[in-house]
């Protein structure tokens, strides 16, 4: 088997002990390109219009891929940032200090362009799945750098549209490919970051319930400037030059535009509490804040925040589908890896019956969500068609639910493969278990999720009509997918609140059938159908599809 997979070349020789000889520990896996060693990936990448990007994609599945580039994940998570409340003198700093590792992540994520990509005015058909793909393969070095880049990516939009004229020349480094974390005035910097603030302690998901308050400085209206007066509980990416920040305005809910240097140059008055203590996530800062008069300025109108915000939201939210794939890849990348090497009772682990079915429900999951991944990718560019805007609005939510869901389980599943040694801190996996769950709960957590979906049914009585139309190249070819799709639409007749989770994931496991149905072998597509759709849980993959489905997850045609 072409395995697509190396080793570190300083790991391949055993050490003479005077007590035993160290033999049939499988060295770490490192030094492997990222992108070639994910067929499913590389070929989802040409079907959804990016195949011009492949080459490059290449170099940075080889780079992140590199014993060096999971090094550098590693210690930027070793080593947590830290606020810096005061200076010696004691003056308020408010800064964030970040180990050089995470600096690195980041000039790398800029430099490819993950933060606005699809954004740029010369952005070739296809730049939201180049950037889909990018974000994949930069998950799996680390998960916690990808964090401003994709608030910095869902405001970039919303700002071409709505920034005030004062900060218009913002707009020139948003675009760039520069990093540049010096604290200065926005328009002197080569390079922006942008973070949000929406998350107040009584509410949570509530954010109508949110308290902090917006006064006019003279003039209401757009574009004008309001002095803010609240907190937030969580103040994502505080080492942003300006967040957007929603606070109630005397037109109900507003979004506001939340330099951390005024255009005079002082700064802004927004306090640090503290950084968070998190499970995962150990590389990013999220802090807590107060607002004592904050300067800020309205985007849009007053009471559009929530319109405004989610505009934003269904970017994030992509997103966190899209980092859990990531990280579900590596860990399974691992796992793999370790049971090609790994003897056990005379024979490679991987050919292990038992073992064998294990890897190969989990490559196959991986092959499902890497098609619907990427052809919702499609859809977010092409979202001026009604068919690919309700398509990414439907199924947004949905993947998120499905699969940020799955991944705590998929990561645990990987630990179980490589037994006690995936379970210690040497091995990546527990890093990659502890950082899975805040995809579920960031931007909304399952339940939240659900409930969109249903809104969106109820709200968009096409919503069936658009699923009609994407299921109508398979019908006929799968019983399962036939049956299912039936069950699924007397579902969708009357949605009940309380059948939220099993629409959601019914809906989500469909089209994903409904692409491998399309584009995958007959075999695999079946073995899709049969492992999702069929719910009496007695299905064993046939030894010709755990073959593929295993050679193609490292790579091999």
């Amino acid at each position: 088997m072409n395995i697509g997979f190396q080793g570190s070349p300083e790991m391949g020789k055993g050490m003479d002990w005077q007590t035993h000889l160290v033999f049939n520990q499988p060295e770490p896996l490192s030094n492997s390109n990222l992108f070639l060693s994910d067929l499913a990936l590389r070929e989802a990448v040409v079907r959804e219009h990016a195949g011009w990007d492949g080459e490059n994609l290449s170099l940075i599945g080889l780079q992140l891929g590199s014993l060096e580039s999971l090094e550098l994940g590693r210690l930027a998570n070793a080593h947590p940032p830290e606020l810096l409340r005061y200076d010696g003198a004691g003056q308020r700093l408010g800064q964030v200090r970040f180990h050089p590792a995470w600096h690195v992540l980041m000039q790398g994520l800029i430099h490819h362009r993950v933060h606005n990509l699809p954004w740029q005015e010369d952005a070739r058909n296809g730049s939201f799945v180049a950037r889909a793909a990018r974000f994949i393969l930069h998950a799996q070095v680390d998960a916690g750098a990808l964090c401003p880049i994709t608030m910095t990516f869902g405001a970039i939009p919303l700002l071409q549209q709505t920034l005030p004229p004062l900060f218009q020349n913002w707009l020139s480094p948003l675009l760039s490919d520069r990093y540049d974390p010096h604290l200065s005035l926005g328009n002197q910097k080569r390079g922006l970051l942008i973070g949000m603030g929406m998350t107040e302690k009584q509410g949570g998901s509530d954010v109508l319930s949110n308290t902090t308050r917006a006064e006019p400085l003279s003039i209401r209206g757009q574009g004008e400037v309001y002095r803010l007066i609240g907190h937030k509980w969580f103040f994502s990416v505080p080492q942003s030059d300006a967040h957007l920040v929603l606070a109630q305005a005397e037109g109900g809910l507003s979004c506001f535009f939340l330099p951390k240097i005024l255009p005079d140059g002082t700064h802004n008055a927004i306090r640090f509490e503290r950084l968070k203590e998190k499970l995962g996530n150990c590389s990013n800062a999220s802090s807590e804040v107060e607002f004592d008069n904050a300067t800020a300025w309205l985007l849009g109108e007053e009471g559009d925040g929530i319109r405004q915000i989610l505009k934003m939201g269904g970017y994030t939210r992509f997103d966190c589908a899209l980092g859990s794939h990531g990280l579900m890849r590596r860990a399974f990348s691992v796992a793999l890896y370790h049971a090609l090497q790994r003897q056990v009772f005379g024979k490679a682990l991987v050919e292990q019956p038992l073992m064998r079915q294990v890897l190969s429900r989990m490559a196959l999951r991986l092959e499902g969500h890497t098609a619907l991944l990427l052809r919702l990718a499609r859809a977010w560019e092409a979202s001026g068609e009604v068919h690919e805007q309700i398509f990414s609005r439907l199924l947004t939510p949905a993947a998120k639910y499905r699969v940020c869901g799955q991944g705590s389980a998929f990561v645990a599943e990987a630990m179980e493969v490589l037994g006690g040694i995936g379970y210690c801190e040497q091995s990546e996996l527990p890093r990659l278990y502890r950082e899975m769950p805040v995809n579920s709960i960031w931007e909304g957590s399952g339940n939240i999720m659900c409930l969109d979906v249903l809104r969106t049914l109820r709200k968009l009585p096409t919503a069936v009509e658009m699923l009609q139309q994407e299921f109508y190249p398979v019908r006929g070819q799968n019983r399962l997918f036939d049956r299912a799709w039936r069950q699924l639409q007397q579902r969708l007749k009357n949605p009940k609140e309380e059948q939220g989770r099993a629409l959601t994931q019914q809906l989500f496991d469909l089209c994903c059938a409904s692409q491998l149905l399309r584009f995958a072998s007959p075999r695999l597509a079946d073995a899709w159908c049969r492992m999702t759709l069929d719910h009496r849980d007695q299905y064993m993959l046939p030894e010709a599809v755990c073959a593929r489905l295993l050679e193609r997850a490292t790579g091999a045609h």
